[in-house]
């Protein structure tokens, strides 16, 4: 039985707490602040709730297996977990609207036929066989498996070359180097164009620079649903968390740990900023690689020619505005749990999150808002209030980089008015609002994508400091709940079957 230091009580630090103390392994987190989760987090005031972090489950299965590989409980015996119908509703900026049925191709497909005219289903259904194809050939490389030796092979884009009628006749044309030019070549319908750009978006990836595999992010929503979890996001975080304590994991929270013990080159524990040290045959850093030096004071803990963190804040992460609103009025029967309603102007919002070049970011009056309204008894005080979450993609500049809480505040007032699109009549409904800045959060990283020479990877699980690893959203495979839970199985996975263990068969 080892010892095992876990630093953080994010999603992927349980998710590998979890499965190690399973192993028979002796596990210990230390976490900084005062509770688990990390980012997926519950914020609550008068009866209301909200989730601070994501608020729907996409690929449940990585959650399932978790729980099943840990104890007798399947998740759906710890959390109630339930389909959201429809998956979403788009609402276009020249004011067409679609809902998008869940899990249903055939149903996708007709109702992108009713809302924007024939054809634009077949268009969209066979945009989604080609990711099927990204999908199947990334999908154990990328996501279930250690992050290889030979990163460079996933550099190479996945997504499939397009047969299309050229000057000269038929011809197939090259991958297109990024999603925005495979929208434009295969989408052609500005609409659709937007569906698709609108999920990179959402994930913090500016669709003119992310790879062509970035198609596999509606894909994976189209084919594995949208799930919702009674109670948010948050009683999931909760549900690994009673699993970690039940399979004996300690947590010691309010526990900073401010560098990473090492003796004769390998890891062996962590000091704490109280000045404790607690011995480990193995530590597991939960927290951004980048930080990894400073607590290795000074050891370089990657190997030459491996996948190294982005120095910048936050890398290449977004942020998120997010507006709490509690409303007077019942939640209607028929309303969708989720609603995005498309920023007027792409390009002016694409500009105002990322740029077109070094500080060239331009303010974007209305951007792409998600409505969230979940049918919930557990989020509002009583069935004649209604919990509302608004949320945008922002820049992230930095904790000390945001807008102050006037422009958060403007910034907040534009979103409600654009969410009038997805709730009729909503100013006059609200009781209070709150705004969470970006800087309530931190950046949001993304998940790791094949393509564009390894750029959009994330470092590997693996350091060059024999006994230590990493775990979470800015380790391989990303970010996301579902990706976190597969960077804790892969962890567990190296630890428990040795450094050439390659993935689950």
């Amino acid at each position: 039985m080892a010892r095992i230091a876990v630093i953080g009580a994010g999603m992927g630090a349980m998710a590998a707490a979890a499965r190690l103390a399973v192993a028979g392994h002796r596990v210990a987190v230390f976490e900084r602040g005062s509770t688990h989760g990390g980012a997926v987090g519950r914020w609550e005031r008068e009866g209301f709730g909200f989730d601070t972090g994501p608020g729907l489950l996409h690929l449940p299965a990585v959650y399932r297996d978790l729980f099943i590989k840990t104890g007798r409980e399947p998740l759906e015996s710890v959390v109630e977990l339930s389909q959201v119908d429809p998956a979403g509703r788009h609402v276009f900026a020249d004011g067409t609207a679609v809902s998008l049925p869940n899990a249903s191709r055939a149903g996708v497909v007709a109702a992108l036929d009713a809302a924007l005219g024939a054809g634009a289903g077949e268009r969209w259904s066979e945009f989604v066989n080609r990711a099927r194809q990204a999908w199947d050939a990334m999908r154990r490389p990328l996501l279930e498996e250690p992050l290889r030796q030979d990163w460079q092979v996933l550099g190479r884009d996945p997504y499939p070359a397009v047969r299309r009628r050229g000057l000269l006749g038929f011809g197939r044309s090259p991958a297109a180097p990024h999603l925005a030019e495979v929208a434009r070549r295969e989408l052609a319908d500005p609409r659709l164009v937007a569906l698709l750009e609108s999920h990179a978006l959402a994930y913090g990836f500016d669709p003119r620079t992310a790879p062509a595999s970035a198609a596999v992010l509606p894909y994976m929503e189209q084919t594995f649903g949208s799930w919702y979890i009674r109670g948010g996001m948050r009683a999931l975080a909760d549900a690994l968390y009673e699993r970690c304590l039940a399979r004996k994991v300690e947590f010691t929270f309010g526990a900073e740990v401010t560098r990473i013990v090492q003796e004769d080159g390998r890891a062996a524990g962590v000091e704490l900023a109280d000045g404790g040290v607690a011995e480990a045959d193995t530590v597991v850093a939960g927290l951004d690689p980048v930080r990894l030096p400073s607590l290795l004071k000074g050891v370089e803990p990657w190997e030459d020619g491996a996948v190294r963190p982005d120095p910048g804040p936050g890398g290449r992460a977004t942020g998120r505005l997010t507006v709490f609103l509690a409303l007077r009025g019942a939640r209607p029967a028929d309303a969708a749990h989720r609603t995005v309603v498309h920023a007027a102007d792409r390009q002016a919002e694409l500009t105002e999150v990322f740029g077109d070049g070094p500080d060239t970011r331009t303010p974007c009056a209305r951007p792409t808002v998600t409505v969230l309204r979940p049918d919930d008894p557990t989020s509002r005080p009583d069935d004649a209030h209604e919990a509302v979450t608004l949320s945008a993609t922002v820049a992230w500049r930095g904790p000390d980089g945001q807008e102050d809480g006037g422009a958060a505040r403007t910034a907040a007032d534009r979103m409600i008015e654009t969410a009038e699109a997805a709730v009729p009549g909503l100013r006059e409904r609200v009781l209070w609002s709150e705004v969470r800045p970006p800087g309530a959060d931190g950046p949001v990283p993304g998940p790791s994508l094949a393509g564009a020479d390894g750029r959009f990877l994330r470092p590997s699980n693996r350091t060059a400091i024999p006994g230590l690893y990493t775990v979470g959203g800015w380790s391989h495979p990303g970010g996301g709940l579902a990706h976190a839970g597969m960077s804790g199985a892969v962890v567990a996975g190296l630890i428990v079957n040795g450094d050439d263990w390659r993935g689950s068969q």
